[in-house]
């Protein structure tokens, strides 16, 4: 299988040498059936690193233009991205949205592993993005876990602007699974996929460290590449100030979707803080700054 060949023999070998890792909690992501692992998102590398460290082979939605190109050069290209679990959808035109979610709870409803970035593209300071609700629906209408997945360092390594990868010590923060089952039976309410998305950030905030900014990443990105002055929003005083904004609009999302839904019989408690016990892993490599 060219996804092993290139884990374990092309790419994977080099990238342990170069960028030695620590792996804390790997024990959470479940050794078999569909699951999806939500990351963070700050760098090109993170597809690359997470499969790496997963003993299961995960995948990742891709644009189907890396997938398209003729020639030699087109064949290369798709056989790389196939070797490193790529999955090619379509992302444009009115139907892009739905394709992606139909492609992605096909891979689930097979047991696949799937990874998502709820951001949505990569940040665009190292901060971490409001999260797009796909990611709750297909929970919903698939109903598996959520395991989230945290990369820390992989931004060094690849940084902004930089086409060359840089010797750094990555961490890899694997947390506990993330129980949506009080939700079962209400895929396509916002309120409900809302709220879902917020809590999968509130967890990966509270792994990565970042500081949560409640705006799309996208569009800061949009307004950076059209020049629109101040585009990046001013950082906050504290990460606990983010931190406490995050958790007061959870629960006003979450007390939007009990008014609507009485089935539901208490409002869920914020997620735990920090990832519980998980088993570290330091894992050898060359000496990294």
């Amino acid at each position: 299988m060219l996804y092993n060949l290139c884990k374990y023999v092309l790419i994977g070998p080099l990238l342990r040498v170069s960028f030695p890792a620590t792996v804390i909690g790997a024990e959470y992501v479940p050794e078999s059936g569909g699951a999806i692992l939500v990351g963070n998102h700050v760098s090109v590398a993170d597809s690359f690193f997470t499969p790496l460290y997963v003993k299961r082979p995960v995948y990742y939605l891709a644009k189907s233009e890396y997938f398209t190109e003729k020639g030699l050069k087109g064949r290369l290209k798709k056989a790389f991205f196939s070797g490193v679990g790529q999955v090619p959808v379509n992302r444009e035109g009115a139907s892009a949205a739905r394709d992606a979610l139909d492609t992605g709870i096909k891979l689930l409803n097979k047991g696949n592993l799937l990874g998502i970035y709820p951001e949505g593209t990569r940040s665009p300071d190292g901060r971490l993005y409001k999260g797009k609700t796909g990611v709750a629906r297909m929970v919903l209408e698939t109903g598996v876990p959520v395991v989230p997945v945290v990369m820390i360092g992989t931004d060094r390594v690849n940084p902004i602007g930089s086409k060359m990868w840089r010797p750094h010590r990555i961490t890899m923060i694997v947390g506990r699974p993330l129980d949506f089952s009080r939700y079962e039976g209400m895929a396509g309410d916002r309120f409900v996929e809302r709220s879902m998305t917020d809590e999968i950030m509130y967890r990966l905030m509270e792994l990565s460290g970042q500081e949560y900014v409640d705006v799309y990443a996208a569009k800061v990105k949009a307004d950076i590449a059209a020049g629109i002055p101040g585009a990046l929003p001013p950082s906050a005083p504290s990460g606990r100030s983010t931190r406490l904004k995050l958790s007061r609009r959870l629960a006003q999302r979450l007390r939007k979707v009990l008014h609507g839904h009485p089935a539901v019989s208490a409002v869920p408690p914020l997620p735990a803080e920090g990832r519980g016990p998980g088993t570290v892993t330091r894992l050898p490599g060359t000496k990294a700054g």
